[in-house]
């Protein structure tokens, strides 16, 4: 077995672990910054829209040996706006200059073919009015909010309202942070981006709800035991499903990232990097929302639970007796819904010091 499996398998078993629940606050503070350093990039710098949002003109030479540097400087000089130079096979170029109108267009032209040496007729105009893209945008928008609306009732309906919540956050987390390297690299957003965004609240959602089933399965008659807290039965929840997790986002974004980096930065294929970038970006934030923002609120909203403020109060009280008396609080036997026989070996948490067992199934023997 490669040592990520074994890994996985004693982080499964509870055999080794790490106490993500216990410093959440870290992981709260790395995500508001993160978040704040999102939100003042988007109103510095702002968002660069693409023409299909802005309106403009799009023209595409014939085979030139002008530079893109060459092009792009013909095309400010001609139309007094910033241009977008892209160069295509066999020498053509792509030149996307936004908010031109029809009556600009022709003289714009006229400059480009004297400059870069091309017949005029040769050069093929395609105008985009600004309505098009603000079609998408709304729609994008109204899907979005469905999407939120949906993703909230099934949860609090599957799982329970404190995970709803905690999913909406983590999505809203990763989207602010997506949108706001876009600000800060200045990729234009085009209608690829927006498919890009929309498409990452899946993956996002995705490993959120498998560490919430796994937790949910986990806390089966928590109340009738006096082992194990909310926050660690949540915390082994996460290491559970943490290499799963990991296997899942590194196979995803392996693709995405070819092309992201060769695609558009090595081969020069700008417009991959619409849809690429908020690819990337939202599916390693949305890793990282599932196990470090969505289960660690979880925790948080559940333990101010009157049951589970008692419950940890009962638990804490037994281990501090237990303590005293120099023996160990967990010799009792499973709670119900976990593993027959013999309770799961020590875990060899950083920072905690067992964590509780997984499995389900009858219980050999009474609970004290």
């Amino acid at each position: 077995m490669s040592r990520l499996g074994s890994l996985g398998a004693r982080l499964y078993r509870g055999e080794v672990g790490y106490d993500f629940i216990g410093k959440r606050k870290i992981w709260y503070g790395i995500s508001i910054l993160i978040t704040i350093t999102a939100v003042v990039a988007l109103a510095v710098s702002h968002l660069n829209m693409g023409i299909e949002f802005k309106g403009g003109a799009v023209f595409t030479t014939p085979s030139t040996s002008a530079t893109v540097a060459q092009a792009e400087e013909s095309a400010v000089s001609a139309s007094g706006h910033q241009a977008i130079v892209q160069k295509l096979g066999n020498g053509k170029l792509r030149i996307q200059i936004a908010e031109v109108d029809l009556a600009k267009s022709d003289a714009i032209k006229a400059e480009l073919a004297k400059d870069l040496k091309v017949p005029e007729e040769k050069i093929n105009a395609d105008l985009v009015g600004p309505s098009w893209g603000e079609q998408i945008a709304n729609k994008a928008w109204t899907g979005l909010g469905v999407f939120m609306i949906l993703v909230v009732i099934y949860l609090a309906i599957a799982f329970e309202w404190r995970m709803a919540i905690a999913a909406l956050v983590a999505l809203i987390h990763d989207i602010t942070i997506t949108v706001g390297v876009y600000a800060l690299v200045g990729f234009e957003v085009t209608p690829g981006t927006v498919i890009g965004l929309l498409t990452i609240l899946g993956y996002s959602l995705y490993d959120t709800v498998v560490v919430f089933d796994s937790l949910k399965e986990g806390t089966k008659g928590i109340t009738k035991q006096t082992r194990w807290t909310y926050s660690e039965i949540a915390n082994r929840s996460i290491n559970g499903t943490l290499v799963r997790s990991i296997n899942t986002t590194v196979v995803a974004l392996l693709p995405v990232a070819g092309l992201l980096f060769i695609g558009g930065g090595v081969l020069g294929a700008g417009m991959l990097n619409d849809i690429s970038l908020s690819l990337f970006v939202g599916l390693a934030a949305g890793a990282y929302s599932s196990i470090f923002i969505a289960t660690p609120l979880v925790a948080d909203l559940k333990e101010r639970d009157p049951q589970m403020k008692a419950l940890k109060k009962r638990i804490l009280a037994k281990r501090a007796a237990a303590a005293a008396k120099g023996e160990s609080a967990e010799d009792e036997q499973p709670y119900e819904d976990d593993v027959v026989g013999d309770p799961a070996p020590a875990a060899a948490v950083v920072g905690q010091r067992q964590q509780p067992p997984r499995g389900h199934g009858r219980t050999s023997g009474n609970r004290r």
